[in-house]
């Protein structure tokens, strides 16, 4: 168990050394941050399953790595031209923790009540997405609708799916390859606001937009 112990000590070091080094970029960085969580989880399980440390981290490494998305230059350019294609329309533009471009898109933009066709005010915002995806090809999207708490499971379900992939086949009518993109439905089932007020149940009306972009191999 003592040999384990210092086998995960030089598992962490060398996380530590790898995310440090002065002369990676960014996107280096980050990708092999991720490597290096998945080590030093992949040789925690493979010391308390009573495996090797060192396959356990390098098998968890391989995994940190493929699970980390970058932020690149191409990821940057788009999130600085989506603020500006939505400046003051509501729509919430953010870096997730995980790097990932989010799109929070109000209901008074997107879609009218019960309805999943594309609101004209939204077009224009999808346009300028698209066109942002089409420069960067190495980019996934996923789509997820969401309802308020009106009506049934029945009626929500399929009206925040249907609305996910309007917004999909809006991107792919304009050179986006719809293998790039997933599309979700949650309903009513995960609300940001109260459901009890008007205003509430708007801001659940919503749909998430998320891209994010993987090292290339």
């Amino acid at each position: 168990m003592r040999t384990s112990h210092r086998s995960l000590l030089g598992v962490a070091a060398a996380v530590v050394l790898l995310s440090g080094c002065a002369n990676m970029s960014d996107t280096q960085r980050r990708t092999a941050t991720g490597a290096g969580v998945g080590a030093v989880a992949g040789a925690v399980v493979g010391a308390a399953t009573g495996g090797s440390v060192g396959t356990g981290a390098v098998i968890g490494a391989g995994v940190g790595a493929l699970g980390t998305y970058i932020w690149s230059q191409h990821m940057e350019q788009q999130r600085r031209d989506m603020e500006q294609a939505t400046r003051g329309t509501g729509v919430g533009v953010v870096q997730t923790a995980d790097n990932q471009l989010k799109l929070d898109i109000p209901s008074d933009i997107s879609f009218d009540t019960g309805r999943s066709d594309i609101k004209a005010n939204f077009a224009p915002i999808l346009e300028r997405f698209a066109e942002g995806l089409r420069n960067n090809p190495n980019a996934e999207v996923r789509i997820v609708g969401h309802t308020d708490s009106t009506g049934s499971d029945a009626i929500n379900n399929p009206l925040s799916l249907a609305r996910a992939e309007s917004a999909r086949n809006f991107l792919t009518m304009r050179g986006v390859s719809g293998a790039r993109i997933q599309v979700e439905g949650r309903g009513s089932h995960q609300p940001v606001a109260s459901n009890d007020t008007l205003d509430g149940r708007a801001r659940n009306r919503r749909v998430e937009i998320y891209v994010g972009e993987r090292p290339r191999g």
